[in-house]
C-alpha cells in the first residue's frame, strides 16, 4: 500500500500559491457552515517522525477561525490515563458538534508504536477492533473522520534528521525515542501496512500523503479535507424524532418475576451488615489490585434504586467511590454523542463508580418518549454492548441492575410520597405522565434486556416489591461478582 505513493512529485511555487490561496477560502467558508450545521470533524495526522504532520497542522489551520478548533498531540498514555480503558482519554478529546479536533498521532499509537516500544505486546486483533468500533459509532453519530498518513523513505527520514540535528534549535526533535524508530523503519513499516489495511473503512479511509515535497503535502491535505467537508454538508438531514408505533405486548423476561419474594425484617437487619462489611473488605481489595468496579441502577420510577444504592455505599470508604446520578442531557451533553457523558464518568483503577440511571435512557425514555430517532436507538443496542464490551476487556467490573415492581405497588409508592410532606419531593408530575406509557415502558425494557444481557454484562433483574428483598439481592450480586473476579485476577 505504502509502495504506491509517489514519493518525488513536487509542485511549483506559483501553482502551490493559487492553489493553496482558494482552498483556504474554501476551508474558512466550510468551517462556518458546519458549525451552523452542527457537524463535529475528526482530523486524525499520522506518520514517520519528520514527515512534516507539525508543518502540514500548522499550514492547514492557519485560514481557520481558531475558536472553533483543537489541536491534540497524543503521546504514549500517562500513569493516569492506563488507570482508564485506552479509548478512554480520546473520548474526553471529542469536539463538540460543529467543532474541529486535529490530532497528531492519536488512537492509533496502540498498533502502530505500542507493539515495538512498550514491553507488554497489546493484542492487535482486539485494538483494530475497538479503533473500528470507535469511529463507526462516532460516523454514524455525524462526525467527519478524515486521517492522513504522511508517508517518506527511510533516506528521506535519516537526511532530516541529520539537518535538524545540526541547529540548536531543533535538534531537540531528534531523541533516543525517534532514532530507535528510525533504526527499526523496516518493523514499523510492517506494523504500518497492516494498520492502514485493518483500519480504512468506508466512513473513516485513510488518505496517504507523500511528505516529500512540502508545497504538495500542503495542497494535498487541504484538498482532502475540503472534499470531505463539502460531502458533509451536503449530506441530507436527519427526519426529526417522533415517538414510535410500538408493537403489541409478547412474552418478556419480565413475565417470570416473582414479585412476591421477600424476606422478614429481622432476617433483613442480620444479613445487611454482614454483607455491607464484607463489599467493604472487597473495596479495599480491589483498591490494592487496581480492579474498577462499576454499578449501574435502572429501574421504573419509585422501584427503589436509591434505598439500594444507599445500601449498597453506607460502609464503602467515600474516598473510593462515587454515585453518578444521570439526568436528562444537559446542553454540552447534547452536543456530543450519547455515550459520550458516561465515558468521562468510568472509575478508574481500583475504584467504584455507581450510576443512578445510565446510558440505557437511549433505548428506554429516549425511544418511548420520542426523543431518539428510531435509527438512532435500534443502533444503541450495540453501541451499549460493545461500551461495555471495552469496559470488561479493560478488566472493569460491570454489574448492571434492573429493579422490577408491580404497576399497583408503584401506585402505592407515588401516593405515599404524595401524601408524606418529607418525600413530595421524590414525585413529580413527569413521574405521573410516565406511568400513563407503562405498557410502552415494560415493552421497552423488555427489548432492552433481550439484547443487551450478554455473558461479558448480565442484567441481574431485582424483585423490588418487598424493599428488604431488593437490597439483599443487590449486595449479595455484587458481593459474589466481585469475589470471583477477584480470585480470577489472582491466576
Amino acid at each position: 500500500m505504502l509502495e504506491t505513493v509517489n514519493l518525488k512529485g513536487k509542485l511549483g511555487k506559483e501553482e502551490y500559491r493559487t492553489a493553496q490561496a482558494a482552498l483556504d477560502l474554501q476551508l474558512g467558508e466550510a468551517q462556518r457552515k458546519l458549525r451552523a450545521a452542527g457537524i463535529p470533524v475528526l482530523v486524525v495526522f499520522e506518520g514517520w517522525d519528520a514527515a512534516g504532520k507539525g508543518s502540514t497542522i500548522g499550514r492547514l489551520v492557519q485560514p481557520l477561525d481558531p475558536r472553533g478548533f483543537k489541536v491534540h498531540n497524543a503521546g504514549p498514555p500517562t500513569d493516569l490515563e492506563r488507570m482508564y480503558p485506552p479509548m478512554w482519554r480520546f473520548w474526553n478529546l471529542l469536539p463538540p458538534r460543529g467543532g474541529i479536533a486535529v490530532f497528531n498521532h492519536s488512537w492509533y499509537r496502540e498498533v502502530w508504536n505500542a507493539p515495538i516500544e512498550e514491553e507488554a505486546e497489546p493484542s492487535l486483533a482486539v485494538a483494530y477492533e475497538q479503533i473500528r468500533v470507535f469511529e463507526r459509532q462516532l460516523a454514524d453519530d455525524g462526525v467527519v473522520i478524515v486521517k492522513f498518513f504522511m508517508h517518506i523513505s527511510a533516506e528521506t527520514q535519516s537526511k532530516r534528521f541529520k539537518r535538524l540535528e545540526e541547529d540548536p534549535a531543533f535538534s531537540w526533535k531528534v531523541g533516543k525515542a525517534e532514532k530507535r524508530r528510525s533504526k527499526h523503519y523496516d518493523k514499523y513499516m510492517i506494523l504500518a501496512e497492516d494498520m492502514l489495511r485493518e483500519t480504512s473503512t468506508s466512513y473513516a479511509p485513510w488518505t496517504l500523503i507523500s511528505g516529500t515535497d512540502e508545497r504538495l503535502r500542503s495542497v494535498r491535505v487541504a484538498e482532502t479535507l475540503a472534499a470531505a467537508f463539502d460531502t458533509a454538508l451536503n449530506r441530507p438531514a436527519p427526519p426529526p424524532a417522533k415517538a414510535p408505533t410500538l408493537p403489541p405486548q409478547r412474552s418478556s423476561p419480565l413475565d417470570h418475576v416473582d414479585l412476591d419474594l421477600s424476606i422478614p425484617r429481622e432476617e433483613y437487619d442480620k444479613r445487611l451488615p454482614a454483607l455491607q462489611a464484607e463489599l467493604r473488605r472487597l473495596q479495599y481489595l480491589c483498591y490494592r489490585r487496581r480492579q474498577p468496579v462499576m454499578l449501574a441502577f435502572e429501574g421504573a420510577d419509585a422501584a427503589g434504586k436509591g434505598g439500594a444504592i444507599r445500601r449498597l455505599t453506607r460502609k464503602l470508604d467515600p474516598r473510593g467511590y462515587e454515585v453518578v446520578p444521570i439526568a436528562a442531557p444537559d446542553g454540552v451533553e447534547k452536543l456530543h454523542h450519547h455515550l459520550w457523558r458516561f465515558w468521562r464518568a468510568l472509575p478508574k483503577a481500583g475504584h467504584f463508580t455507581v450510576f443512578d440511571r445510565t446510558w440505557y435512557g437511549r433505548v428506554l425514555v429516549e425511544r418511548v418518549e420520542g426523543f431518539a430517532r428510531s435509527e438512532e436507538w435500534l443502533r444503541a443496542y450495540r453501541e451499549i454492548n460493545e461500551f461495555e464490551s471495552d469496559l470488561v476487556a479493560h478488566g472493569m467490573v460491570v454489574l448492571k441492575f434492573w429493579l422490577q415492581i408491580s404497576k399497583e405497588e408503584e401506585l402505592k409508592r407515588f401516593n405515599e410520597r404524595q401524601n408524606t410532606p418529607e418525600k413530595q419531593w421524590k414525585i413529580t408530575e413527569e413521574d405521573w405522565r410516565n406511568r400513563e406509557k407503562w405498557d410502552d415502558y415494560r415493552l421497552a425494557v423488555s427489548a432492552m434486556i433481550e439484547q443487551t444481557s450478554t455473558t461479558h454484562a448480565p442484567w441481574t433483574i431485582v424483585e423490588a416489591n418487598d424493599k428488604c428483598h431488593a437490597r439483599i439481592k443487590v449486595l449479595e450480586t455484587a458481593v459474589a461478582a466481585i469475589g470471583r473476579a477477584l480470585k480470577e485476577s489472582e491466576k
